[in-house]
């Protein structure tokens, strides 16, 4: 699965109806629901402000509403959109102003799912990866040998405090927190490091 990183909104002319779309990388339900709420408020004169969103790590959960429009012509595409980019952890609202020309069922399908699917391809996307974070302590006279230690693994050190003892923030990706976590007992046992696991 994957995310967005940039959150660029877009616009687009339909037989004179003005789209709109928002979208934003979102982790919970209520950040969702907050979304919907705060973009149908600054576009509260507009005919339909139609959403969906997909949350987990897998997209376990997804939900849309067409708003109004006839049913399965604007939640569903938006749906489909965000799923056929393998995207999760978004929610999209697709505003719409009508402008004067009806564009029927298929049409609406269409205008839909297209401008949803113009929209993710002007944002950047990166896998979904969950990360681990870490704490490590260690002695000034060991520092370089850690840090070498450490960079042949697949992490990241985030940031490197030198106060009493060198502190070192990491993270690193859950596929290699097995290895990550034997050199930490390797090192660990042998009066090397201090470590603890951090929330984020």
């Amino acid at each position: 699965m994957q995310r967005i990183i940039n959150e660029d909104s877009y616009e687009e002319k339909i037989e004179r109806s003005r789209f709109i779309v928002n979208l934003k990388y979102i982790e919970h339900v209520d950040d969702a629901k907050e979304f919907i709420s705060k973009i149908s408020k600054d576009h509260k004169t507009a005919n339909h402000n139609c959403w969906a969103y997909v949350i987990g790590k897998n997209g376990d959960y997804a939900h849309s509403s067409d708003n109004g429009e006839p049913s399965g012509t604007a939640g569903k595409p938006i749906l489909n959109a965000i799923n056929k980019s393998d995207l999760t952890n978004i929610v999209l609202v697709v505003t719409r102003y009508f402008g004067g020309v009806k564009l029927g069922i298929r049409g609406l399908i269409d205008a839909y799912g297209g401008v949803t699917e113009r929209a993710i391809e002007l944002n950047q996307v990166e896998e979904l990866v969950d990360y681990h974070y870490y704490s490590i302590y260690t002695t000034y006279d060991y520092h370089n040998i850690l840090t070498h230690k450490l960079k042949q693994l697949d992490l990241e050190i985030s940031e490197t405090n030198f106060g009493i003892d060198v502190h070192l923030k990491i993270k690193i990706k859950e596929e290699y927190i097995a290895e990550f976590s034997e050199l930490l007992e390797d090192l660990g046992a042998n009066n090397k490091i201090k470590y603890k696991k951090e929330e984020k």
